[in-house]
């Protein structure tokens, strides 16, 4: 493997890095959270982490990861690297989006991760249920850098119970255009 300038590695390369390590490895993983935000919205947002749901076991993840001089710090969820300054998190699955399963995700490079419809639909999860309003900004910045499903976005949002809160993201989300 090269060598990596740890300090220059943007979210998105040590993404790649991170992701292709784990496929390499046989692992599959999909990456959730503020880094499928970063991604998308072009680092409008910047994630400290990249947050991972596999199926795999702990034990195999943390073997890959030590290749690249990744180690668990604390829970078992949690790499560094102590040259990086981003980690990396393994929150357990299913992945779920509000009461809803994702059933496709996106391809970017090495990179498998929520499609910009489901991260948005993610963010707004933040919002609608701990009124999360940073989340909701995130939601936006997707929403206004990707193409995505507004009409799915709404429907989801209904069977969230959460269509007063849809409204007010729509109206931010045209409002600041």
């Amino acid at each position: 493997m090269t060598k990596i300038d740890w300090e220059k590695v943007t979210l998105r390369k040590f993404a790649e890095l991170i992701s292709g390590e784990l496929k390499n490895n046989n692992i599959n993983a999909v990456l959730v959270g503020g880094a499928c935000v970063s991604i998308y919205s072009h680092n409008k947002y910047q994630s400290q982490d990249l947050d991972y749901i596999s199926p795999d076991s702990t034990e195999k993840i943390s073997e890959a990861l030590k290749k690249i001089g990744f180690t668990k710090k604390g829970n078992f969820r949690h790499f560094t690297n102590e040259k990086c300054p981003f980690y990396i998190e393994f929150p357990p699955g299913p992945i779920a989006i509000g009461n809803e399963f994702p059933k496709k995700y996106n391809e970017l490079a090495s990179i498998t991760l929520l499609t910009p419809t489901d991260c948005v639909k993610d963010r707004l999860a933040a919002f609608y249920h701990w009124n999360d309003e940073q989340s909701l900004e995130q939601a936006m910045l997707v929403a206004r850098t990707q193409k995505v499903n507004l009409a799915a976005i709404k429907k989801w949002s209904e069977n969230e119970n959460n269509r007063e809160k849809y409204n007010r993201f729509i109206y931010l989300l045209k409002k600041k255009k």
